[in-house]
Protein backbone atom coordinates (compact mmCIF):
# COMPACT_ATOMS: atom_id res chain seq x y z
CA UNK A 1 0.00 0.00 0.00
CA UNK A 2 2.87 2.38 1.12
CA UNK A 3 5.51 1.39 -1.66
CA UNK A 4 1.96 1.99 -4.44
CA UNK A 5 1.49 5.52 -2.77
CA UNK A 6 4.93 6.63 -2.80
CA UNK A 7 4.96 5.36 -6.48
CA UNK A 8 1.59 7.13 -7.68
CA UNK A 9 3.30 10.61 -5.91
CA UNK A 10 6.41 10.50 -7.95
CA UNK A 11 5.00 9.47 -11.82
CA UNK A 12 2.27 12.37 -10.90
CA UNK A 13 4.78 15.03 -9.73
CA UNK A 14 7.70 13.81 -11.75
CA UNK A 15 9.33 17.75 -11.50
CA UNK A 16 8.98 18.01 -7.52
CA UNK A 17 10.69 14.83 -7.34
CA UNK A 18 13.73 16.26 -9.42
CA UNK A 19 13.11 19.45 -7.74
CA UNK A 20 13.67 18.01 -5.18
CA UNK A 21 16.66 15.29 -5.44
CA UNK A 22 17.99 16.79 -8.54
CA UNK A 23 18.16 20.30 -7.67
CA UNK A 24 16.51 20.61 -11.42
CA UNK A 25 13.22 21.60 -12.78
CA UNK A 26 12.88 18.73 -15.59
CA UNK A 27 10.04 16.87 -16.91
CA UNK A 28 10.80 12.92 -16.81
CA UNK A 29 8.20 10.27 -17.95
CA UNK A 30 7.87 6.62 -16.89
CA UNK A 31 9.93 3.29 -17.87
CA UNK A 32 8.42 0.40 -17.56
CA UNK A 33 9.34 -2.34 -15.76
CA UNK A 34 9.37 -4.62 -19.06
CA UNK A 35 11.76 -2.49 -20.65
CA UNK A 36 14.52 -3.86 -18.58
CA UNK A 37 15.52 -6.94 -19.50
CA UNK A 38 16.52 -10.53 -17.28
CA UNK A 39 14.90 -11.01 -13.96
CA UNK A 40 11.41 -9.79 -13.67
CA UNK A 41 11.46 -6.55 -10.99
CA UNK A 42 8.64 -6.16 -8.47
CA UNK A 43 7.35 -3.33 -10.43
CA UNK A 44 5.49 -1.94 -7.16
CA UNK A 45 8.73 -1.36 -4.92
CA UNK A 46 10.84 0.21 -7.96
CA UNK A 47 10.09 3.36 -9.69
CA UNK A 48 11.97 4.36 -12.85
CA UNK A 49 11.50 7.66 -14.47
CA UNK A 50 13.49 9.25 -17.44
CA UNK A 51 14.15 12.39 -19.70
CA UNK A 52 16.47 13.42 -22.37
CA UNK A 53 18.78 14.81 -19.35
CA UNK A 54 18.65 12.00 -17.07
CA UNK A 55 17.30 8.48 -15.37
CA UNK A 56 15.44 8.79 -11.66
CA UNK A 57 15.45 5.21 -10.19
CA UNK A 58 13.75 5.57 -6.80
CA UNK A 59 13.44 3.02 -3.88
CA UNK A 60 10.92 3.39 -0.90
CA UNK A 61 11.34 2.01 1.84
CA UNK A 62 9.39 1.23 5.16
CA UNK A 63 12.04 -0.37 6.96
CA UNK A 64 16.02 -1.52 5.84
CA UNK A 65 16.82 -4.06 4.24
CA UNK A 66 20.29 -6.00 3.87
CA UNK A 67 19.90 -6.84 -0.11
CA UNK A 68 19.21 -3.27 -0.76
CA UNK A 69 22.93 -2.24 -2.01
CA UNK A 70 23.09 -5.37 -4.37
CA UNK A 71 19.66 -4.07 -5.88
CA UNK A 72 20.47 -0.81 -6.72
CA UNK A 73 23.84 -2.32 -8.21
CA UNK A 74 21.36 -5.11 -10.37
CA UNK A 75 18.98 -2.22 -11.79
CA UNK A 76 22.05 0.50 -12.17
CA UNK A 77 23.31 -2.00 -14.79
CA UNK A 78 19.80 -2.64 -16.45
CA UNK A 79 19.01 0.90 -16.74
CA UNK A 80 22.47 1.71 -18.09
CA UNK A 81 22.58 -1.07 -20.54
CA UNK A 82 19.56 0.31 -21.97
CA UNK A 83 20.78 4.18 -21.93
CA UNK A 84 24.24 4.54 -21.52
CA UNK A 85 24.33 7.84 -22.51
CA UNK A 86 22.59 8.99 -19.70
CA UNK A 87 23.56 9.88 -15.89
CA UNK A 88 21.45 7.87 -13.26
CA UNK A 89 20.14 8.63 -10.75
CA UNK A 90 19.72 6.34 -7.80
CA UNK A 91 17.70 7.02 -4.29
CA UNK A 92 16.80 4.89 -1.52
CA UNK A 93 14.44 6.86 0.57
CA UNK A 94 13.66 5.43 4.12
CA UNK A 95 10.16 6.54 5.54
CA UNK A 96 10.63 5.75 9.10
CA UNK A 97 13.02 6.22 11.85
CA UNK A 98 15.27 3.71 13.16
CA UNK A 99 18.54 2.59 14.67
CA UNK A 100 19.35 -0.11 11.81
CA UNK A 101 22.89 0.69 10.52
CA UNK A 102 21.41 -0.40 7.46
CA UNK A 103 19.94 3.26 6.56
CA UNK A 104 23.81 4.19 6.34
CA UNK A 105 24.11 1.95 3.54
CA UNK A 106 25.09 3.52 0.14
CA UNK A 107 27.49 1.20 -0.92
CA UNK A 108 27.92 -2.26 -2.83
CA UNK A 109 31.69 -4.04 -3.14
CA UNK A 110 32.98 -7.05 -3.76
CA UNK A 111 36.67 -7.80 -5.12
CA UNK A 112 35.90 -6.19 -8.38
CA UNK A 113 33.15 -4.27 -8.12
CA UNK A 114 32.29 -1.01 -6.26
CA UNK A 115 28.76 0.58 -6.81
CA UNK A 116 27.38 3.51 -5.06
CA UNK A 117 24.10 5.37 -4.38
CA UNK A 118 22.39 7.66 -2.68
CA UNK A 119 20.52 7.11 0.57
CA UNK A 120 17.54 9.70 2.30
CA UNK A 121 16.54 9.05 5.56
CA UNK A 122 13.22 11.27 5.79
CA UNK A 123 13.01 11.96 9.21
CA UNK A 124 16.10 14.03 8.08
CA UNK A 125 14.61 16.15 6.08
CA UNK A 126 13.50 19.43 6.33
CA UNK A 127 9.87 19.92 6.62
CA UNK A 128 9.68 23.49 5.31
CA UNK A 129 10.31 21.93 1.90
CA UNK A 130 7.73 19.22 1.75
CA UNK A 131 5.01 21.35 2.31
CA UNK A 132 5.81 23.97 -0.74
CA UNK A 133 5.24 21.14 -3.25
CA UNK A 134 2.19 19.16 -4.03
CA UNK A 135 3.60 16.01 -4.96
CA UNK A 136 5.50 16.16 -1.66
CA UNK A 137 2.68 17.29 0.48
CA UNK A 138 1.58 13.66 1.72
CA UNK A 139 5.55 12.83 3.14
CA UNK A 140 5.38 16.24 5.05
CA UNK A 141 4.41 14.40 8.27
CA UNK A 142 7.16 11.65 7.78
CA UNK A 143 9.77 14.62 7.93
CA UNK A 144 11.84 16.37 10.73
CA UNK A 145 9.14 18.04 12.32
CA UNK A 146 8.53 18.52 15.66
CA UNK A 147 5.28 18.51 15.71
CA UNK A 148 3.62 16.04 13.68
CA UNK A 149 -0.20 16.65 14.52
CA UNK A 150 0.50 20.59 13.06
CA UNK A 151 2.71 19.26 10.40
CA UNK A 152 -0.51 16.81 9.06
CA UNK A 153 -3.60 20.08 9.70
CA UNK A 154 -1.19 22.14 7.83
CA UNK A 155 -1.30 19.78 4.90
CA UNK A 156 -4.89 19.28 5.24
CA UNK A 157 -5.20 22.62 4.63
CA UNK A 158 -3.11 23.76 1.82
CA UNK A 159 -5.15 20.82 0.30
CA UNK A 160 -8.70 21.72 1.45
CA UNK A 161 -8.10 24.92 -0.65
CA UNK A 162 -7.26 23.17 -3.87
CA UNK A 163 -10.13 24.07 -6.47
CA UNK A 164 -8.90 20.72 -8.46
CA UNK A 165 -11.49 18.05 -7.18
CA UNK A 166 -9.60 15.33 -8.22
CA UNK A 167 -6.09 16.60 -7.47
CA UNK A 168 -7.60 17.15 -3.93
CA UNK A 169 -9.18 13.94 -3.64
CA UNK A 170 -5.60 11.70 -4.53
CA UNK A 171 -3.69 14.30 -2.27
CA UNK A 172 -5.90 13.93 0.75
CA UNK A 173 -6.22 9.71 0.59
CA UNK A 174 -2.16 9.74 -0.08
CA UNK A 175 -2.06 12.23 2.89
CA UNK A 176 -3.90 10.03 5.18
CA UNK A 177 -1.82 6.53 4.15
CA UNK A 178 0.98 8.03 4.49
CA UNK A 179 0.68 9.68 8.03
CA UNK A 180 -1.06 6.01 9.17
CA UNK A 181 2.60 5.09 9.52
CA UNK A 182 3.20 7.59 12.36
CA UNK A 183 -0.45 9.16 13.85
CA UNK A 184 -3.50 7.62 15.44
CA UNK A 185 -6.06 7.27 12.45
CA UNK A 186 -8.81 8.91 14.97
CA UNK A 187 -6.84 11.96 14.32
CA UNK A 188 -5.94 11.66 10.28
CA UNK A 189 -10.17 10.71 10.43
CA UNK A 190 -10.72 14.05 11.84
CA UNK A 191 -8.39 15.98 9.35
CA UNK A 192 -9.50 13.89 5.77
CA UNK A 193 -13.24 13.50 4.78
CA UNK A 194 -13.73 9.29 3.77
CA UNK A 195 -16.27 10.35 1.35
CA UNK A 196 -13.36 12.66 0.00
CA UNK A 197 -10.59 9.93 -0.08
CA UNK A 198 -12.61 6.76 -1.69
CA UNK A 199 -12.76 9.17 -4.92
CA UNK A 200 -9.02 9.48 -5.62
CA UNK A 201 -7.38 7.38 -7.70
CA UNK A 202 -5.70 5.47 -5.21
CA UNK A 203 -8.39 4.18 -3.32
CA UNK A 204 -9.93 2.59 -6.45
CA UNK A 205 -6.66 1.30 -7.40
CA UNK A 206 -6.40 -0.70 -4.07
CA UNK A 207 -10.06 -2.03 -4.36
CA UNK A 208 -9.88 -2.82 -8.12
CA UNK A 209 -5.97 -4.98 -7.19
CA UNK A 210 -8.79 -7.18 -5.05
CA UNK A 211 -6.77 -5.94 -1.43
CA UNK A 212 -7.66 -4.14 1.78
CA UNK A 213 -5.03 -2.89 3.80
CA UNK A 214 -6.08 -1.01 6.56
CA UNK A 215 -9.36 -0.45 7.89
CA UNK A 216 -12.45 -0.14 5.94
CA UNK A 217 -14.77 2.05 7.42
CA UNK A 218 -13.33 1.31 10.68
CA UNK A 219 -14.78 -1.85 10.35
CA UNK A 220 -12.57 -4.25 9.01
CA UNK A 221 -8.35 -5.12 8.84
CA UNK A 222 -6.90 -7.56 6.53
CA UNK A 223 -5.78 -8.53 3.16
CA UNK A 224 -8.36 -9.68 0.58
CA UNK A 225 -7.33 -11.47 -2.33
CA UNK A 226 -7.11 -15.67 -3.21
CA UNK A 227 -9.06 -18.12 -4.33
CA UNK A 228 -13.00 -18.04 -4.88
CA UNK A 229 -14.13 -19.87 -1.77
CA UNK A 230 -12.46 -17.54 0.46
CA UNK A 231 -14.03 -14.82 -1.23
CA UNK A 232 -16.61 -15.73 -0.99
CA UNK A 233 -16.40 -16.28 2.30
CA UNK A 234 -15.14 -12.67 2.90
CA UNK A 235 -18.00 -11.57 1.25
CA UNK A 236 -20.64 -13.13 3.64
CA UNK A 237 -18.66 -11.75 6.33
CA UNK A 238 -18.82 -7.94 5.17
CA UNK A 239 -22.35 -8.54 3.95
CA UNK A 240 -23.01 -9.41 8.13
CA UNK A 241 -21.07 -6.37 9.10
CA UNK A 242 -23.74 -4.20 6.84
CA UNK A 243 -21.12 -3.21 3.76
CA UNK A 244 -23.30 -2.10 0.72
CA UNK A 245 -23.02 -4.76 -2.03
CA UNK A 246 -21.01 -2.38 -4.50
CA UNK A 247 -18.24 -1.98 -2.07
CA UNK A 248 -17.60 -5.58 -1.20
CA UNK A 249 -18.30 -6.60 -5.11
CA UNK A 250 -15.40 -3.97 -5.67
CA UNK A 251 -13.13 -5.11 -2.82
CA UNK A 252 -13.27 -8.93 -3.28
CA UNK A 253 -13.44 -8.75 -7.16
CA UNK A 254 -16.83 -10.97 -6.93
CA UNK A 255 -20.07 -10.20 -9.22
CA UNK A 256 -22.41 -8.10 -7.53
CA UNK A 257 -24.94 -11.49 -8.78
CA UNK A 258 -22.61 -13.81 -6.70
CA UNK A 259 -22.36 -11.35 -3.72
CA UNK A 260 -26.59 -11.58 -3.86
CA UNK A 261 -26.75 -15.12 -3.84
CA UNK A 262 -24.91 -15.19 -0.48
CA UNK A 263 -27.89 -12.97 0.58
Amino acid sequence: MFDNTCKFLAENFPRDFANWLLGEDISLTKIEPSELSLEPIRADSVIFLESSQAILHLEFQTEPRANIPLRMTDYYLRLYRKSAQLPIHQFVIYLLPTQSPLVLQNRFETPNLTHQFNVIRLWEQPTELFQSSLGLLPLAVLTQTSDSIQTIRQVAQIIETLSDHQLQSNLAAATALMAGLKLDQSIIKTLFRSEIMKESVIYQDILREGKIEGKIEGKIEGKIEGKIEERLAIARNLLNLGLSENLIAQATGLSLEAIRELT
